[in-house]
């Protein structure tokens, strides 16, 4: 029996809820994180406290699932190492967070796309093609826009964590499409997350640095960007599995838009008319340039 087109839409639909439900954590993680950061906590505390709960829950996940395909020794080990440039990711977006607004914050590190599309086009493990390039010209123009708009209300410490984020995540994206690309993504994070934070553990043990929230809400923030995150990582995987890597890849461009639609309520940081513009142009150039693949 075939299956009638009232059900058939639902069902489509239905596919598309842990791809929001990825982007909405994340974005929520991200303004809770802003929380965290004026309650007291420094931004390597936030990054260690995070990455030892979602080791401890990434343990648990894995063994109550099926057991996932084990890795080769080497992509084991690659994996090891891009948990270094892991740790440059959530040690950068978090910093990037504490020193400019969170919707500035996240929509500069979402230059990541454009970074993995151009670098995979001069490597020659993706094409761009004059579509491609128009979109990414546009998404710069429009993320200059948003930035420029009000230059001296923005601090460049901040902008640079986040393209310093972006760069790191850029990185990670190119190496597994080339090297890990028949490994099981959900071992690949378990170890990206293992070595990130025995790196950012280390950090905190050299320099003597542990400095938690100073209120129950500071550290109920805490606790809520750490499993809020693992949430995130596992809804995308199911997303991944359901409508594939390109559809989810879209979704996400939700992040940045619920980012900024959420820190006006909760933050009070509100972006200005143009800046909106530029953030809106941005986003739109970064669909077109994800379609163009």
């Amino acid at each position: 029996m075939t299956v009638s087109p009232p059900l058939a839409a639902p069902a489509r639909l239905s596919g598309l809820w842990p791809g929001i439900i990825a982007a909405g954590s994340f974005a929520l993680c991200n303004v809770l994180s802003k929380i965290v950061l004026a309650e007291g906590a420094d931004v390597l505390t936030l990054s260690l406290f995070r990455g030892l709960v979602g080791v401890a829950l990434m343990f648990v996940w894995l063994r109550i699932g099926a057991a996932p395909p084990p890795h080769t020794p080497r992509a084991r080990a690659i994996a090891l190492g891009l948990g270094i440039l892991f740790a440059g990711v959530v040690f950068g977006l978090f910093a990037a967070i504490s020193i400019v607004t969170v919707p500035i914050a996240v929509l500069t590190y979402f230059v990541y796309p454009l970074f993995t599309g151009i670098a995979g086009g001069l490597l020659g493990i993706d094409r761009i093609g004059w579509r491609g390039a128009l979109a990414a010209l546009a998404a710069f123009l429009g993320l200059a826009l948003m930035i420029g708009a009000h230059p001296q209300t923005i601090a460049l410490s901040g902008l640079a964590f986040a393209v310093g984020a972006a760069v790191c995540r850029t990185t990670i994206l190119l190496v597994t499409r080339a090297k890990l690309q028949d490994s099981d993504s959900q071992l690949t994070t378990w170890y990206l997350m293992l070595s990130s934070t025995a790196v950012l553990a280390l950090a905190a043990l050299l320099t003597w640095n542990w400095q938690p929230p100073h209120s129950a809400l500071g550290w109920a923030a805490m606790m809520a960007v750490s499993v809020g995150t693992l949430i995130s990582v596992l809804a995308l995987f199911v997303s991944i599995k359901r409508i594939g890597p390109f559809r989810t890849a879209l979704i996400m461009y939700l992040e940045p838009l619920i980012s900024t639609l959420l820190s006006a309520p909760v933050l009070g940081e509100v972006i200005t008319p143009i800046q909106a513009v530029g953030g809106a142009i941005m986003l739109a150039a970064l669909i077109s340039f994800q379609l163009r693949r």
